[in-house]
C-alpha cells in the first residue's frame, strides 16, 4: 500500500515486534505539548523561526552529528511540531537485535516484569536523545519545567519504498504551505488554550 503522509503521520503505527534499530528510513513527527505554537510562526507560506526554534534546529542537527550510524534527510520545524526523516545506515553499531534483560536487584523478585532498556542507536534512542537536549536546554534558560515542551511520545512510519520516500519529502518541504489546513494547528480548534514560555530574548 502506497504512503499517505497526511494519513499515517498522525498516529503511531509502530509495528509490533519490529526492530526500529534496522537499517531504513523513518518519518517521524514530534509535537509540542498541547499543540502549543512555541517554535515561530507561518508568514507568506514560510517558517520564520524564534529563538526557541532555532534551540530546537540546532539540537536536531546535532543530534544527527553525534549519531554515526544515522542520517538526517529533509527535516522542517513547524510552530509547534518537527517532521524529519532519519535514516539508520549503520548495521555494524547498532548491536543486538533483542531486548537484552535488565538485571535483576536483590531485593526484587525475578518473577516481576521489568521494562526492557531502549536499545541503542535505535530510532527511539534518536528521539528521545534529541527531546532531552532541547528540553534542558530551554528548562535552563526559563529556570522552570513548567509546562513540559513535548507531547509524550512520537508519531513514526517506515518508508519500504523509494516512491514512498520522495512523497514525504516532498511533503515536509511544502508542509509550511499547508499550513493554514494543518491538523496540528491550533487556529483551527477554537477551544485550543494557549501557554507562554517567559524567555529573556
Amino acid at each position: 500500500m502506497k504512503f499517505d503522509p497526511q494519513k499515517n503521520h498522525r498516529r503511531s503505527i509502530r509495528l509490533k515486534g519490529y526492530n526500529y534499530a534496522e537499517p531504513g528510513a523513518y518519518f517521524i513527527t514530534i509535537c509540542t505539548y498541547q499543540r502549543q505554537c512555541w517554535f515561530g510562526d507561518i508568514r507568506d507560506d514560510k517558517i520564520y523561526l524564534n529563538q526557541i526554534g532555532k534551540i530546537v534546529a540546532q539540537e536536531w542537527i546535532n543530534s544527527g552529528q553525534i549519531r554515526p550510524s544515522l542520517q538526517l534527510d529533509q527535516w522542517v520545524i513547524m510552530p509547534n511540531h518537527v517532521h524529519g526523516i532519519v535514516i539508520i545506515t549503520d548495521t555494524n553499531t547498532v548491536g543486538a537485535h533483542r531486548h537484552a534483560p535488565l538485571p535483576t536487584p536483590k531485593n526484587r523478585s525475578s518473577k516481576q516484569s521489568v521494562i526492557p532498556p531502549r536499545k541503542p542507536r535505535s530510532l527511539s534512542s534518536f528521539v528521545a536523545g534529541f527531546k532531552s537536549a532541547v528540553t534542558i536546554r530551554i528548562n535552563t534558560i526559563r529556570q522552570t519545567s513548567n509546562p513540559p515542551i513535548w507531547q509524550r511520545n512520537y508519531y513514526e512510519s517506515i518508508l519500504r519504498e523509494q516512491d514512498s520516500l520522495n512523497t514525504v519529502r516532498q511533503y515536509i518541504i511544502n508542509n509550511p504551505q499547508q499550513w493554514k489546513n494543518d491538523p496540528e494547528n491550533p487556529l483551527l480548534d477554537s477551544n485550543n488554550q494557549q501557554f507562554l514560555i517567559d524567555l529573556p530574548f
